[in-house]
């Protein structure tokens, strides 16, 4: 039997994950972070839903010629470690992490960018799995299957850079919104990465993901909403959301998808990238 659905929402649920574990066409993708921002509700990341397969974004799904953490490797790229992975363009899949919901919407956004039709993220990720009292196995490379001709397609609408946003800060056609902490974005608490600026591109709006997230699960629908209104954008504008090093920017891209926003990328060098370059402008 293989999956398909018509939902336009990028989540599941534990019931919806344990109905589709039992299909043909259907694989789960696990992903973490070594040294999240965040080390709060950390599940032990050498236990897995049953049949995971690693989707590591530090080490291997990486442009490892950028000096620049977690920026996407190129289409060619890509393709070549999904095929390695022995995923195909027409599987489904769901990704999870061990914090409930964190750094697996970077991996959504990711599959999205590269052409994926059906990607969608486990809402609570493996602490709600675990918390539901289903099994565990140890992560290894056992699930991998005989590798597949995996063809990415690249998708550039999903995908913002410094230049675009240092040519509309005269014209404010775009709405920057940064995922990091108040702090962070005011410029009153350090970066953690050295020779990177403290303070936020000007004019945007700060939106702190973990106003987005509720004990590891993304927070419902209306919530969501009274969030994104309470920043008072105008219905035309384009939103870039960026953060620290384009991580929990792509959880505002995910609750952004949950409301039905279509107009919107990642800045994918994020705070890393801009907060470096001396020759680009900075507010506090």
């Amino acid at each position: 039997m293989n999956f398909s659905v018509t939902s336009t929402s990028a989540l599941l649920d534990i019931k919806g994950l344990l109905d589709l574990l039992k299909l043909d066409n259907f694989k789960v993708l696990y992903t973490h972070m070594k040294f999240p921002v965040n080390n709060s509700g950390i599940v032990d990341s050498d236990r897995v839903i049953p049949g995971s397969i690693l989707f590591d974004f530090e080490n291997v799904f990486v442009d490892k010629t950028s000096s620049l953490p977690h920026m996407l490797p190129t289409q060619s790229e890509f393709s070549r470690h999904m095929s390695a992975l022995g995923i195909t363009n027409e599987d489904a899949l769901v990704v999870y992490d061990n914090q409930g919901l964190f750094s697996a919407p970077r991996v959504w956004w990711m599959l999205k960018c590269m052409g994926h039709q059906q990607v969608y993220v486990l809402n609570g990720g493996l602490k709600a799995w675990i918390e539901a009292g289903n099994d565990t196995e140890q992560l290894t490379d056992t699930n991998l299957q005989s590798k597949s001709q995996y063809l990415a397609h690249f998708n550039s609408n999903l995908v913002c850079d410094k230049s675009e946003i240092l040519k509309d800060l005269p014209h404010n056609k775009l709405t920057v919104c940064d995922a990091r902490g108040a702090a962070r974005f005011n410029g009153t608490e350090p970066e953690p990465r050295a020779g990177v600026r403290s303070g936020h591109i000007p004019g945007a709006h700060n939106l702190h993901y973990a106003k987005l997230v509720n004990d590891g699960y993304l927070q419902d629908r209306a919530t969501l909403k009274q969030i994104f209104d309470g920043l008072k954008v105008q219905p035309q504008k384009y939103w870039v959301f960026t953060c620290g090093s384009g991580v929990t920017a792509c959880i505002l891209a995910l609750a952004a998808h949950e409301l039905g926003i279509n107009d919107w990328a990642v800045y994918d060098g994020s705070w890393s990238e801009w907060g470096s370059d001396n020759n680009l402008p900075i507010d506090n």
